[in-house]
């Protein structure tokens, strides 16, 4: 029974898709009566007594093309060809299964089949009464009229609507990758800053505290200038720390937003190779011991290897001032064949007489490494950092020149970051170049539609013309022709004939003879004695002898 049950609302949703508000319910019921009424009216008028089938049929079938398209377009098809009630309802069967299904073949056949069916229906019906050649032409160009051009603007009317939700999403995605994009850039910038203040200032407040602490163990200063030096040492410890803690907090809004290649190269201008020298300068001020080792053949650097080798000799000489204090220091840049070594090393730091406990306590803030790596992986380089055997510590980085020269492009690429988000998704061109207009599809349908109907009415116009000759005996022929003359000899002078033109005749003028085969004709050169009126000629035979000739006024 649950299966029955979930079977049924399946069949139910699928025949009656929502949503069903009130309103929608009570309109939706009101038109099926309104379609209903008229297919009845429609029905009554041509006096089939099929008036009240017809009605429910129509009305029951309006409610259900939406959710059954071609269902109701093959049986409203095969209705319209059987009788005009349900004319109205092929209309909308039309439109509704041009807008609702989606495959163009499918969308094919089932007009296809509906054609056939509004045909053969047709055929059925006026078989009788009509040639099957003029019925299939016109059941062709009504089917055209009634249901494919209403199918091809209810299409274009939806893939219209269709393209405007998607523009409208798509401009709504990138509304919101804007708004992303805007973020990103502010975290970048973020990052950035946090990495020059770490850089930066915590290599200048370093050097404060390396000279305050030589000055706090000078034996030529007074208690109190020892005292104010010891002051100001802790100042700048307390600076570093607080510093730590400020860029803590930018690294951890921004981690993933790292800094761009091309930021760091911006940068570039403050410091790079050449400017190695005077951080060593200001370091030797300070008290420690510095060499510096140049080896190998000297080459101009991109701007973020440049930078990138300044910056790390700058936190490397930050964290010997800091973790090492009056240890000699050692810095070497080598120019290998294809990648710039950068090494600081420094030896254990010798204790510092009169110090005071938790004077030259480090701070750090586990910041700078992170950073020295991120910068040498954005050129394509690796940083390795560790203790020595000797209890020193050494700091070496190898930054490539092609990696770095890739580095230089992802800079430039990096100018435009507000493109990478959009990586994937195809530009405005590219999907109007795609993604055919419904306007062009629909346009082509029309024509093709249009093409077939004036074909159609111009074999239509032809075939008239044609029929009527067919059915039309001149004056001059009719009045040749001698009552007792063999049938065939008749049938040679008299046109093939068409009972398009003269079927309405048959019942009308004299009693024809009993037994006798008739034949109806027009009567050219004889003019009604009325609008309405039709000279007929009858031509009636009998064991194949003309036995009658009849010139008589029917009405038309």
């Amino acid at each position: 029974m649950n299966a029955i049950a979930r079977a049924w609302k399946k069949a139910v949703r699928t025949a009656l898709p929502g949503p069903w508000r009130p309103r929608r319910v009570v309109g939706q019921v009101l038109l099926a009566l309104l379609m209903g009424g008229l297919a009845a009216l429609l029905e009554a008028a041509t006096g089939t007594g099929l008036a009240v089938p017809f009605g429910l049929g129509v009305a029951v079938l309006w409610v259900l093309r939406r959710g059954l398209p071609t269902t109701v377009l093959l049986a409203a098809s095969a209705a319209a060809g059987w009788s005009a009630g349900p004319v109205l309802l092929l209309v909308c069967a039309g439109w509704a299964a041009g807008a609702r299904i989606q495959r163009v073949w499918s969308l094919v056949t089932a007009f296809v089949a509906g054609w056939a069916l509004f045909t053969v229906t047709g055929v059925l019906t006026d078989a009788s009464t009509a040639s099957p050649k003029l019925v299939l032409g016109l059941s062709l160009g009504g089917y055209l009229v009634l249901a494919v051009l209403p199918a091809l603007y209810g299409r274009y009317r939806a893939q219209r609507r269709a393209l405007l939700d998607a523009l409208r999403e798509r401009n709504d995605q990138l509304v919101r990758e804007r708004a992303m994009l805007v973020h990103q850039a502010r975290l970048r910038e973020r990052h950035r800053i946090a990495q020059d203040m770490h850089d930066s200032l915590g290599h200048q407040l370093a050097l404060i505290s390396v000279h305050s602490g030589a000055l706090e163990v000078d034996r030529a200063l007074t208690d109190r200038q020892r005292e104010a030096v010891g002051v100001l040492r802790q100042a700048a410890v307390a600076a570093m720390r607080e510093l730590r803690e400020v860029v803590g907090v930018l690294h951890d809004e921004s981690t993933a937003a790292p800094p761009p290649v091309g930021t760091a190269a911006a940068g570039g201008a403050r410091g790079g190779v050449d400017g190695i020298d005077g951080l060593l300068q200001s370091s030797r001020a300070a008290g420690a011991e510095v060499s510096l080792i140049r080896e190998g053949e000297r080459r101009p650097l991109p701007a973020a290897v440049d930078h990138a080798a300044y910056r790390i000799v700058q936190e490397a000489l930050t964290n010997a001032h800091k973790h090492a204090p009056g240890a000699p220091i050692g810095v070497a840049l080598r120019y290998e064949p294809d990648a710039l070594v950068v090494e600081v090393t420094n030896t254990r730091a010798p204790e510092l007489v009169g110090v005071r406990a938790g004077a030259g306590q480090a701070v750090s803030g586990g910041q700078g490494l992170t950073g020295l790596r991120e910068r040498a992986r954005l050129v394509g380089g690796m940083v390795h950092a560790g203790p020595t055997p000797e209890q020193g510590f050494r700091l070496a980085a190898v930054l490539p020149y092609e990696g770095a020269e890739g580095g230089q492009e992802g800079a430039a690429a990096d100018a435009g970051a507000d493109d990478w988000m959009l990586e994937g998704l195809p530009s405005a061109d590219e999907v109007a170049g795609k993604r055919r207009s419904p306007a062009m599809g629909c346009a082509v349908g029309v024509a093709a539609v249009g093409l077939v109907l004036l074909g159609l009415v111009v074999w239509g116009i032809v075939a008239l013309i044609d029929g009527n000759h067919d059915a039309t005996v001149r004056r001059p022929v009719y009045d040749r022709i001698e009552v007792g003359t063999a049938e065939a000899a008749v049938l040679h002078e008299l046109p093939s004939g068409n009972g398009f033109f003269t079927d309405d005749y048959r019942k009308s003028g004299p009693t024809p003879p009993e037994g006798a085969q008739c034949r109806w004709f027009l009567l050219a050169g004889s003019a009604g004695e009325a609008w309405d009126e039709d000279h007929v000629a009858r031509f009636c035979f009998k064991d194949g002898v003309l036995v009658d000739k009849q010139d008589y006024v029917a009405k038309s």
